[in-house]
């Protein structure tokens, strides 16, 4: 059996998954299991720091020592992490990682802190068509953080508050800063934060279904990245996929859909090790 790591190093986070897989199992990595998975938000620390932290913590998790960690493959911002091996880029480490958490999967919304991304795949995983979000934050896992501290309300609570909406409010999508304006203006009109956050919502849904429909990107897709486990982002992008009549389009997510770059560059580095160790022995 081969152990390797995935370490994604985001803007906000450090995703960590160990994985062991058996010897000779090409791409697909069939027979892999994850081993440990851990997380890390930055919150202004050093992120070199942050790395050792949560690979620390995914080392002692998985009850196996450093030494035996064949391949440390990284995705993201790796040149934080001094002791990779390789790197993979974030679309590729992305849709190996979405494959393996549900094989259905044909294209993927990453919603990351500070941009979103639409990635169309086939059922290797290999990458057909990619789009990223080309304005500013309005569409981002940091942006809708700033709006749930302004309206005093956790990051757990955004979604389940969401879907009790009844009259979501129309919020700008062109930028973070007239979003947040219009956000302030809702405030002192008395909108429901509920309708706030179902409208920001709406507004972020449309964004990402644009960007699927960019990559010409169709049937399973998997929400992945930090905003994945938003409820009610997730049923706000079904309802505005089924709105605008797409059928061929079903949204869906996954309990570890935040650790897919970590356990993709995992799997294609455990792909990479044996493709090295093969070439060494010819």
């Amino acid at each position: 059996m081969i152990v390797t790591a995935g370490v994604d190093v985001g803007t906000s986070a450090v995703k960590v998954a160990l994985i062991e897989s058996p010897e000779g199992g090409g791409r697909q990595r069939e027979g892999a299991r994850v081993l440990a998975k851990t997380v890390e938000r930055i919150r202004r620390r050093d992120q070199r720091e942050v790395v050792k932290l949560a690979y620390g913590a995914a080392i002692e998790a998985a009850g196996v020592s450093a030494d035996s960690v064949a391949y440390v493959a990284t995705t993201g911002e790796g040149e934080l992490v001094d002791f990779r091996t390789g790197h993979f880029y974030g679309m590729t480490a992305h849709a190996r990682g979405a494959l393996f958490l549900d094989p259905e999967t044909r294209a993927i919304v990453d919603v990351g802190a500070l941009h979103g991304r639409g990635i169309k795949i086939d059922e290797r995983a290999k990458v057909l068509g990619y789009r990223m979000t080309s304005q500013c934050a309005s569409g981002s896992g940091q942006f809708l953080e700033n709006i749930a501290r302004y309206l005093g309300v956790s990051l757990d609570e955004i979604g389940p508050l969401s879907q009790t909406s009844n009259n979501p409010e129309k919020i700008s999508g062109i930028c973070a800063v007239l979003a947040e304006t219009d956000v302030i203006n809702m405030v002192s009109r008395g909108i429901s934060v509920q309708d706030i956050l179902k409208g920001i919502h709406v507004s972020m849904a449309n964004r990402f279904l644009k960007l699927l429909r960019s990559a010409k990107a169709e049937g399973h897709v998997l929400v992945t990245g930090g905003l994945s486990a938003d409820v009610g982002l997730v049923s706000t992008m079904q309802e505005t996929s089924d709105a605008q009549k797409r059928k061929t389009v079903t949204i869906h997510t996954h309990p570890d859909s935040l650790y897919a770059g970590s356990l993709g560059a995992a799997l294609w580095g455990a792909y990479r090790f044996e493709r090295i160790r093969e070439r060494s022995a010819a």
